[in-house]
């Protein structure tokens, strides 16, 4: 399992090292630091009751993924890996990692560009992107040890969660779609009127930019900029948080080098449909791969995809569960119910595993 000794002698000196190229990239009026990204991560943690492990897993070209285990010492049962979606980072999953750890351990990261992950340089060519992306989530696996695990991805993690998912079958044991961004074909007729009005007027100021331009660009009035285009959140964190802490941690991720919101932009067109869909290559993950799809039934994704990708893969496990009331955030909108739904999952997989021995 994890190699837990070694990498947290290496927190510190990684710490040091991100702080040091990071800053390099930051607007100088911009109020943002990795600092103040640490800060407030860890106070986002502070509400987490189980014990919680952080530091970082240095890959072989030096990047550095942020990592995150809520630990279950005495479970031998498969562990779940949660990836969070576009301009998100491991703190957004504070409501889901007490229940979800229950009866395992609970591990999270934050994606290659993301977050206080490294924020290297892509590729540009799409299909490259991608290949980077998954690669550096199967060495990150391979670091601490994991040999197979139920993989829960939303909204573009969900996306890059199927892409490993196709590329590793025997790691995953489960693979759960919360929302998830970039599955179907961008109509020809298509009418943006269900993408969210601050999706849409971002994307038109700022299309020749990348998609979170108007944060950094803000200097000094980014934090306000963010509280300004994200309100709901507020309400979705109100239980936890009372003050500004959820708007900090969003912008401080958001305010950074924008390396993973580069790379994101160069396989999308606009109004936020995938360059290559996904439904393109629904066929090609092993049949025995077990698929759950959660999506919220106000949420501008559409979960018809859910079901197309149920048609295709009909010789194989494919459920789709719809959450009332709950948006794209599905996890934060509806936390008992998400969380419910993702216990069902593991206890399923625990009984297939179990049938297996």
């Amino acid at each position: 399992m994890t190699n837990n000794s070694t990498n947290s002698c290496q927190v510190e000196s990684n710490l040091t090292d991100q702080r040091g190229w990071l800053s390099s990239f930051l607007p100088r009026w911009a109020p943002t630091s990795a600092g103040h990204l640490e800060e407030v991560e860890n106070k986002m943690f502070n509400f987490v009751k189980a014990t919680v492990k952080k530091w970082f897993v240095k890959l072989r070209n030096g990047d550095i993924i942020r990592t995150v285990q809520v630990v279950h010492e005495s479970s031998s049962k498969t562990p779940l890996v949660l990836l969070h979606g576009f301009g998100g980072g491991v703190g957004l999953w504070v409501m889901n990692l007490d229940e979800l750890s229950r009866s395992r351990s609970v591990y999270a990261c934050d994606v290659l560009g993301f977050g206080r992950s490294s924020r290297p340089t892509f590729p540009k060519q799409p299909d490259r992107i991608v290949e980077n992306f998954v690669d550096s989530i199967e060495e990150w696996r391979e670091s601490i040890g994991l040999e197979k695990f139920v993989l829960l991805g939303h909204s573009f993690g969900g996306y890059l969660s199927y892409a490993y998912a196709i590329k590793y079958p025997d790691r995953v044991e489960h693979l759960v779609l919360a929302d998830p961004w970039g599955f179907p074909e961008k109509p020809e007729t298509y009418s943006p009127s269900r993408v969210p009005l601050w999706v849409r007027a971002i994307a038109n100021v700022m299309r020749p930019f990348n998609p979170l331009s108007a944060v950094r660009g803000a200097g000094p009035w980014g934090p306000s900029l963010v509280r300004r285009l994200r309100p709901d959140f507020k309400d979705k964190y109100k239980d936890l948080f009372e003050d500004d802490t959820i708007f900090s941690y969003i912008y401080h991720c958001n305010a950074q080098n924008p390396s993973g919101e580069t790379a994101f932009r160069n396989i999308t067109v606009p109004f936020g449909w995938a360059l290559d869909p996904m439904i393109r290559h629904v066929h090609l993950l092993s049949d025995n791969v077990p698929v759950t799809f959660i999506y919220g039934s106000h949420s501008w994704m559409d979960s018809e995809t859910g079901d197309k990708v149920k048609e295709i893969r009909s010789d194989s496990y494919t459920d789709v569960q719809v959450v009332k009331g709950a948006g794209h955030h599905v996890y934060a909108d509806a936390p008992v119910l998400f969380n419910e739904i993702v216990d069902r999952v593991l206890e399923y997989s625990d009984d297939n595993e179990n049938e297996q021995y």
